[in-house]
């Protein structure tokens, strides 16, 4: 099968120039695949002038529906995908972390996007800040799309994850991308694309694929793109010193080699839980995906004390590893991705050997299940031991792609630190310790050097992703040598291809611009009181000014008492006076926003469905009995969240009878969409505020 590009919005096969693409079980040609033909700058236009424009119209909440969409697509067809995937080498376990995983980080980014981002075209950071003493001009942060293409030039070892996870907060972001996968695997990458394709879910120019070279791809960047990059360190340098990529400011991210540590803590000698999960995760991360992982454990660091017990129990646990054919349900370790990748890991474990002893394992041969080491890519893993690392460089420097790790021993935990640090950087590490002090030095001492430490012990161990999950609760990518790549769990890969931007002018511009309201942008008084209109027939900037209400020094005692709030500040005038921060005797907090809520709020059913909560209370200036508040609140900014109802956030502010703030706050309630539908009035939900 000659694998096609798609670019144009239309398939493209090449004129010649194939190459073959092989099994990792046996070596048959699965596929042959060239880019030669192409025109590389019709489809980077394409992207920009198309794919962009499509994707900019819609908003975070529609994109964000998109990704589910696309997960849920590709869910339904992933049998044809696990077949493709074991000729890769993968066994049913791997197939999990890249056809799952890949497809779960759509629905991770989905779900995020709902709940995280507006439902509008731009990201609004923080609150205004005022430029002028007048209260005229201001400005805020505002992230928006990118107007260019992503170029994602991805590596062999995910075709599915890797590709899915770069997709993802790209096009949450609004910006289009253009996908190269790694030839050697991108069979697999081609028909999980074709799935996306074929659903009809994406606007035309939102994706395209580039099987084979990238030709002179690089040479129509300009600054407004984005080129992701996971693999080598050579490669990477040789992408970021491209002249147009280093001209046109191109941004840059890459992932690439990373030699990431595990450190068993001093106190995790043998017979303690954390020493066995220890071991576990070892053996894991050497035969999960053959050790083809930007995560997987390279340098397992342990006590000397420790180390011969280390070295036996993984060696026993590699033992019983069964390796061979992936599709085997016996089998727990399958085949490097190809006879070239193979021997790039076999050299080196030469160079590596150089510096470490062999301690398990033959890197010329190996026993297996249902395969012939003759034509499969197959390897026995590794487990290297050097037992001064402090002394050694090539141990720190040299990643052998595959299922090899060295074990390495210290003496103190500033040793340990030392030799997690000598790696110059990574995307993840793990501290294996139950002792909170070993711990916290342990994670203090290395953390600046990762994108993400994992603690794992006893007690979180069955929650834990681990240590090489590809699919981690907060940060993928780091420092050093590692660079770093799209985020998940979080939405910093989604503001990598957005640009951060001070707006600044008047409050009523800025308003109108942001779609939030902010003091002095003006305000509307309607008819009817606020809460009588529907999710769509209130505007930004809607306002309801009450009467005023006093605070009677009976409210504050009877509030006290039935409440059981007897804090002196409210009930003994002379210890209150004592307090820096009060005249006197004065109102419960809780107080003014209950006699806040009863001046604002109508009783009667209607558009607003619930109130489920506020944000950023703050209480300005105590309250005397005597004094009387009075509340202002405005519509601030609205997000729907489904065709039934949308979010609506209100400032509330509070003023006493001197027009000084006292308290102010976000409330968010739920509002139908329509005023006749859903009107159940005003129910507080559970976790609202008291």
């Amino acid at each position: 099968m000659k694998l096609q590009s798609y670019t144009e919005g239309r398939w493209f096969e090449a004129s010649d120039g194939f190459v073959d693409l092989t099994s990792a079980i046996d070596g048959r040609t699965i596929a042959q695949a060239s880019s030669k033909g192409l025109d590389f700058g019709r489809a980077v236009r394409y992207a920009r002038d198309v794919g962009g424009p499509a994707l900019r119209a819609m908003t975070f909440h529609e994109r964000a529906s998109l990704l589910k969409a696309i997960g849920t697509y590709l869910n339904d067809r992933k049998a044809p995908l696990y077949a493709l995937s074991n000729e890769t080498g993968a066994t049913k376990r791997d197939n999990f972390v890249d056809v799952d995983g890949g497809i779960g980080t759509l629905f991770s980014y989905a779900s995020k996007g709902r709940r995280e981002l507006p439902n509008a075209n731009l990201v609004v950071e923080g609150e205004i800040e005022m430029l002028g003493k007048g209260g005229t001009f201001g400005g805020r942060h505002v992230l928006t799309p990118l107007q260019g293409v992503a170029i994602h030039v991805n590596a062999y070892n995910f075709p599915v994850w890797g590709m899915l996870e770069k997709l993802a907060p790209a096009l949450l972001a609004g910006v289009p991308a253009i996908v190269k996968p790694a030839t050697v695997t991108s069979y697999l990458t081609h028909a999980a694309f074709a799935a996306m394709i074929e659903s009809g879910l994406l606007p035309d120019g939102a994706v395209q694929l580039i099987v084979g070279s990238v030709g002179d791809l690089l040479d129509h960047l300009d600054g407004q793109d984005v080129l992701s990059f996971t693999g080598s360190l050579a490669t990477s340098l040789s992408l970021r010193n491209h002249p147009v990529v280093a001209e046109k400011a191109v941004r840059f991210i890459a992932e690439r080699d990373s030699l990431n540590a595990a450190v068993l803590g001093i106190d995790a000698v043998p017979g303690t839980p954390e020493f066995d999960l220890f071991v576990d995760e070892v053996v894991r991360e050497m035969s999960v995906k053959a050790g083809q992982k930007c995560t997987a454990i390279r340098r397992a660091i342990v006590p000397r004390t420790s180390y011969a017990a280390a070295s036996d129990a993984i060696s026993a646990k590699l033992k019983a590893l069964a390796i061979g054919d992936p599709r085997l349900p016996s089998v727990k370790m399958g085949a490097l991705a190809g006879l070239q990748q193979r021997a790039d890991v076999r050299a080196n474990v030469a160079t590596l050997r150089a510096e470490a002893e062999l301690v398990y394992g033959d890197p010329d041969h190996v026993a297996l299940e249902g395969a012939d080491d003759a034509t499969g890519a197959f390897m026995s893993p590794i487990l290297l031991g050097c037992a001064h690392p402090l002394d050694a460089v090539a141990v720190h420097e040299v990643e052998a792609f595959g299922p090899v790790s060295t074990l390495m021993a210290y003496d103190t935990t500033a040793d340990a630190i030392e030799i997690v640090k000598r790696g110059a950087g990574s995307l993840v590490a793990s501290v294996f310790t139950y002792d909170p002090a070993v711990a916290r030095d342990l994670i203090l001492g290395i953390a600046s050097y990762h994108g993400r430490v994992i603690a794992i012990d006893r007690d979180d161990a069955k929650e834990s992703t681990g240590h090489g999950s590809p699919m981690p609760p907060l940060v993928h990518g780091g420092p050093g040598r590692a660079g770093g790549s799209e985020e998940l769990g979080g939405l910093r890969g989604v503001f990598h291809y957005m640009q951060r931007t001070a707006i600044q002018g008047s409050p009523a511009r800025l308003a109108s611009l942001t779609g939030t309201w902010t003091p002095g942008a003006g305000e509307t008084a309607k008819p009817r009181h606020p809460f009588r209109y529907a999710f769509g027939e209130l505007e930004i900037g809607d306002t309801l000014h009450t009467a005023a209400r006093t605070i009677s020094l009976d409210d504050i005692e009877h509030f006290a008492h039935f409440t059981g709030d007897t804090f002196y500040a409210h009930m003994d005038e002379e210890a209150a006076k004592a307090n820096p921060f009060f005249p006197g005797r004065v109102a419960h907090g809780y107080l003014l926003l209950a006699f806040a809520a009863g001046l604002f709020v109508d009783p009667a059913p209607g558009p607003v469905l619930a109130n489920y909560g506020l944000d950023n209370l703050r209480f300005t200036k105590p309250v005397s009995p005597g004094d009387s508040i009075a509340v202002r609140l405005t519509v601030k900014n609205k997000s729907q969240r489904d065709a039934a109802y949308g979010e609506v956030r209100w400032s509330v502010e509070l003023t006493n009878q001197n027009g000084e703030p006292v308290a102010s706050y976000d409330l968010l309630t739920m509002n139908a969409t329509e005023s006749g539908e859903r009107a159940s009035g005003a129910t507080e939900l559970a976790g609202a505020a008291r």
